[in-house]
Parts: structure tokens; C-alpha cells; sequence
């Protein structure tokens, strides 16, 4: 149940949907990315990635010093419904600024 609850209050941002949207259009994204990208401090975006990642939607690879969000899967059938529902909302997404690559 906890993780349900969880699941269902990090889609309650407007910022976290709009993040989960982004990512999961762009596969894989260094935090510095998404940062300039949301034109956001790292400490927000950095609470923000981690109550998707708690709630279960996202993943994390460290690669050197870097952090790189995607989406987690397998997704359950509730985290897979709402990413499809996600996809089809009319959402003004910031244009991708690319900081880093992957090594």
C-alpha cells in the first residue's frame, strides 16, 4: 500500500509530470541536462527526481560523476498506465539542452 500511496502523490506536481514526460521522451538524462533543461537548481530538481525514483517510476545509473535518469523497468501495470496517460497530455515541454554526453 505504501508504495501505491507513494506512487500516486509523486503525480500530484505539476513539475514531476512534466519531468517524467521529458525523460521518458528523451530515454535517458543526465541531472546537468535536465537541470539547464528546466532551467532549475539542482536541489529542486534533485528532490524531484527522488520522489519519482521512491515512487517507483525512475532509475538511476551512475556513470563517473555522473547521474543518469530514465525510466525503471519492468514498470508495474498502475506505473505503465500512467506513463501512457502521461504521453498523451497536451504538456509545454523546455526544449532538451544538452550539457554532458555519455561516456
Amino acid at each position: 500500500m505504501d508504495i501505491f500511496l507513494k506512487s500516486a502523490s509523486a503525480l500530484n506536481d505539476e513539475t514531476r509530470v512534466k519531468i517524467l514526460k521529458f525523460i521518458n521522451i528523451h530515454d535517458k538524462c543526465c541531472v546537468c541536462d535536465l537541470e539547464n533543461s528546466f532551467d532549475m537548481i539542482q536541489s529542486r530538481l534533485s528532490r524531484h527526481l527522488k520522489i519519482l525514483k521512491e515512487a517507483g517510476f525512475l532509475r538511476v545509473d551512475r556513470v563517473g560523476r555522473w547521474a543518469y535518469y530514465s525510466i525503471r523497468t519492468p514498470l508495474d501495470e498502475f506505473r505503465q498506465a500512467c506513463i501512457k496517460e502521461i504521453m498523451t497530455l497536451e504538456i509545454d515541454l523546455p526544449k532538451l539542452i544538452k550539457v554532458c554526453e555519455a561516456k
